[in-house]
């Protein structure tokens, strides 16, 4: 429309919730300028004209309020199947020219909108502690027969677990300023515990593999290159890790765990279903067992990318974690914890 004035570029701020989108987003652009042979004044206009912003966006969205939907319709006076349910919390940084913020003037109405050319040690933060502090606590309360996040922080066994976790083996890992990832991860508890939001421990546990291995592992490597010993509680995160995938059985696409002989669902991909199915149909769940089950796991190139074996007495002490998880129970052994 414009013929190429490098002038009339566009910015593009995506919200995808992926690592680096502004530049994955000018990556497909560029794929599709290619797959279409379009010019190269085009693919040179992209370039050098526009500005993809890489974003991060921090607020829980529960997602449509199914149990409170017919009182809020009342309350609108009409029906709205777009509701949906999120916290009043919110931070969303964006990686880019601060020039644009006088565009998009955020900031004037009171919301929390951060322009910085570096958006990094903020989704360290935000990935650590909060998707993090998720991580390595759902998947234990869930055996522990906890439903909600709002459970597990009514529960002070794992309330004082996940305050253990985030300041003693998390926070020393990341480089921000102490007062600041201390407010971040204060914050981190007022929102897990917003009687208002309903967040399901399954939900957040779909594909937690791949989410422990960009949420917590890092984590994990950074303590042991920062203190040269075993992150404990982190090291039961992923004892916890491996019992919720317990499972003999693929069914319609899901392992089939159990949770005091109710069945439970895991979804994530179909080959590391299938790996955890092989690993448990074949352990009598002894500990000589257990010890070669979590080996296997610690080993799996496919799942973290590397050998965790290689890291001193972690696979031994989730190891106990996991046989102890088996015979008293995931609140007991986290109770012993802490």
């Amino acid at each position: 429309h414009f013929n190429g004035d490098a002038t009339k570029g566009l910015v593009f701020i995506p919200c995808e919730l992926i690592d680096y989108n502004g530049t994955m987003l000018k990556k497909c652009v560029l794929q599709y300028a290619e797959n279409w042979n379009l010019d190269q004044d085009f693919i040179n206009w992209v370039n050098e004209s526009n500005v993809f912003t890489n974003t991060l966006v921090d607020r829980i969205v529960t997602g449509f309020p199914k149990d409170e939907v017919q009182a809020l319709y009342a309350e609108l006076g009409y029906e709205d199947k777009l509701l949906n349910t999120g916290e009043i919390f919110h931070f969303w940084v964006i990686e880019g020219p601060e020039s644009i913020s006088s565009e998009l003037p955020f900031h004037k109405i009171g919301l929390k909108v951060l322009w910085t050319d570096d958006a990094t040690p903020y989704k360290q933060r935000k990935v650590r502690l909060l998707n993090g502090g998720h991580t390595i606590s759902v998947l234990a309360a869930y055996l522990a027969g906890k439903n909600t996040v709002g459970e597990l922080m009514a529960d002070e066994d794992f309330k004082t677990y996940l305050e253990k976790s985030l300041f003693d083996e998390i926070i020393p890992t990341l480089d921000l300023e102490y007062d600041d990832l201390k407010s971040f991860a204060e914050s981190v508890f007022d929102r897990f515990a917003n009687p208002y939001i309903k967040h399901m421990l399954m939900s957040i546990a779909l594909n937690s593999t791949a989410k422990y291995k960009a949420r917590v592992l890092p984590s994990i490597l950074e303590y042991y290159n920062r203190k040269q010993s075993t992150p404990k509680l982190l090291a039961y995160s992923f004892a916890a890790l491996i019992a919720f995938y317990r499972g003999k059985e693929i069914r319609n696409g899901a392992l089939v765990g159990s949770r005091n002989g109710e069945e439970y669902f895991i979804q994530d991909d179909l080959d590391v279903l299938e790996l955890f199915k092989e690993l448990w149909s074949s352990c009598d769940e002894s500990k000589e067992s257990i010890t070669e089950l979590v080996k296997k796991v610690c080993g799996s190139e496919r799942l973290w990318g590397m050998d965790l074996n290689k890291l001193e007495l972690f696979a031994d002490v989730a190891t106990d974690n996991l046989y102890n998880i088996l015979k008293f129970g995931a609140q007991a052994e986290v109770k012993k914890l802490v």
